[in-house]
Parts: C-alpha cells; sequence; structure tokens
C-alpha cells in the first residue's frame, strides 16, 4: 500500500465504501444515492431543490434523476417555496421519513464501527488531512489553470 499514490487510496477506499452502502440499501429496496438524499433533506422544513446538489455534491442531472425516482416511490414531494415564487422544496413524506431513519441508522453503524477500530488521534488526523486536500482542490492550489494548460 505504500506505493499507492494518494488519489488511488481515496477512489477505491470511496468505491468500497459506495460498495457498502449500495448493498445495504439494496436490502431495504433501495440505492446509496436515495439515502444520502434522504439524510440531505431537512425532516422538517423540507430543502431547497437548488440547494440539494451543492449540499450533497452531485450533479443537477443525475440528482434531478434521484429525485425524479424518488418522487415515483412516494419518498418525497414538492411543494411551491412560499418566499421564493420560482423555487421548490423538497419535502419527505410520511415513507421518506421512516426510510430516512433506515437510512441513518446504518450511517451510525458505519460511524460507530470505524471509531470502535481506530484511536481518535488518527481519526482526527483523517480529517485533518481530508480538509487540507479539500482546501487545496477548492483554492485550485493543486492544478493551476495557467500553469498547466496545453501547448
Amino acid at each position: 500500500m505504500k506505493d499507492a499514490t494518494i488519489d488511488y487510496v481515496l477512489r477505491t477506499t470511496w468505491l468500497a465504501v459506495t460498495k457498502m452502502y449500495n448493498e445495504e440499501a439494496l436490502k431495504f429496496d433501495t440505492t446509496m444515492a436515495t439515502g444520502f438524499a434522504l439524510l440531505s433533506i431537512d425532516p422538517i422544513k423540507g430543502t431547497p431543490s437548488t440547494s440539494l446538489g451543492p449540499k450533497m455534491g452531485m450533479e443537477a442531472t443525475s440528482l434531478s434523476r434521484t429525485l425524479k425516482n424518488m418522487e415515483t416511490r412516494g419518498l418525497i414531494e414538492r411543494k411551491p417555496n412560499p418566499e421564493d415564487g420560482r423555487g421548490v422544496l423538497i419535502f419527505l413524506t410520511e415513507f421518506g421519513k421512516e426510510k430516512r431513519e433506515y437510512s441513518r441508522e446504518r450511517v451510525l453503524t458505519f460511524n460507530n464501527k470505524i471509531r470502535e477500530n481506530i484511536p481518535e488521534e488518527k481519526l482526527n488526523s483523517f480529517y485533518e488531512v481530508a480538509e487540507i486536500i479539500n482546501n487545496m482542490i477548492s483554492n485550485k492550489k493543486i492544478y493551476n489553470n495557467k500553469e498547466h494548460t496545453l501547448k
């Protein structure tokens, strides 16, 4: 593992987590993306549809497909945003709230098992490294478009 690049470790770990969550979600006739969306929607006040994509790190087309599927399955309902006539709020149905609880339990189980097996000091280092990587990417400190253009 020492010869693996950082992006390789991140990618393969995330793929393993995704596979694990999708296998678990399948037991409840759903997907990881749906579970993540359920957890990202405020169960009381609803969530503006425009804020869901950035909150979940999903592209608009993927999110649109996920929401359409969720609406068809009776997990969510869309209502006009009273504060913005053009906007839409996404609300969980009672069925959606029930499925949200399943998703929440699975995420907490994963987190608790990881915390049981990795010392807090190492987890804090992991979070610190992830934050630095995210900041470097957000602030374009890895690939500066002016420095790395193809000629």
